[in-house]
């Protein structure tokens, strides 16, 4: 069985929503306008006690959030900005979320900085507690004026990973290798310790391809990863290292790295 058809047969222990109530609820914040005319925005999750959902890269069995904004007005783009997540461990899968409630702050940028925002807009996403059941949730809202500050989006922005540069990264290089249905990426990052236990995420920057979980080792001033990917085809493919992004994650902070050069 290859790792791809192990995959699709874990997402479909998932779809069947064994409870019938949806344990999150999603409200919008409408927050203000920025001086370049883009909104600031925050899509807050409320999960019930016990619940969690998950960050863009949900980790082993996770199910990524899937955003349709493609009914809104005067809406050019939007760009969902992460805030720091854990890393849970339960029964020896590793997940990548939230608990009990997230706020995701949203840049919106209007085709018309003069024009009011309408937002009309759902996200398909997973939730788990003793099971794992994917929700699909709606949220619209009316963006208009100047706005005001919001407490709850300025906390969760202040929460997002740091750079590289914040952290004290001062190196980070990527070897990347062919294995028979993929390939093989080591990742060597010069960074202080971000607290023990630390994880290591390496997203690919391209889509339909299958990461494993990495493992990781600290060296002193020095984490190692490793990882593989796979492809829809399960043959070694091109990999756009500039496209990467590498994410540290440990119980004191989250450090965020795009691109992973070749050594």
């Amino acid at each position: 069985m290859t790792r791809t058809m192990l995959a699709a047969l874990v997402a479909l222990t998932l779809g069947p929503a064994a409870a019938q109530e949806t344990p999150v609820a999603a409200e919008v914040l409408t927050g203000w306008r920025a001086e370049a005319g883009a909104r600031i925005a925050g899509l807050r999750l409320r999960l019930a006690p016990g619940w969690k959902t998950y960050w863009r890269a949900p980790g082993d069995t996770g199910i990524p959030a899937l955003f349709d904004w493609s009914r809104s007005d005067n809406v050019q783009d939007v760009r969902v900005m992460w805030p720091a997540p854990k890393v849970y461990v339960v029964g020896g899968l590793t997940t990548i979320g939230y608990a009990d409630e997230v706020v995701l702050p949203l840049e919106i940028t209007p085709r018309d900085a003069d024009r009011p925002v309408t937002l009309r807009a759902s996200v398909d996403l997973g939730v788990c507690k003793n099971i794992c059941v994917p929700a699909s949730l709606a949220f619209d809202a009316v963006m208009s004026g100047p706005g005001a500050p919001d407490a709850a989006i300025s906390a969760a922005l202040d929460a997002r990973p740091l750079t590289g540069a914040e952290a004290g990264l001062s190196a980070l290089a990527c070897r990347v290798s062919p294995i028979a249905d993929g390939l093989r990426v080591e990742a060597r990052i010069d960074l202080p310790d971000t607290g023990s236990p630390e994880a290591v995420v390496i997203e690919p920057g391209q889509p339909g391809i299958w990461v494993a979980e990495a493992a990781v080792l600290r060296d002193g001033g020095v984490l190692t990863a490793v990882t593989e990917m796979v492809g829809p085809t399960a043959v070694p493919f091109d990999l756009d290292q500039a496209a990467m992004t590498v994410t540290v994650i440990g119980s004191d902070r989250a450090v965020e790295i795009a691109g992973c050069p070749a050594p």
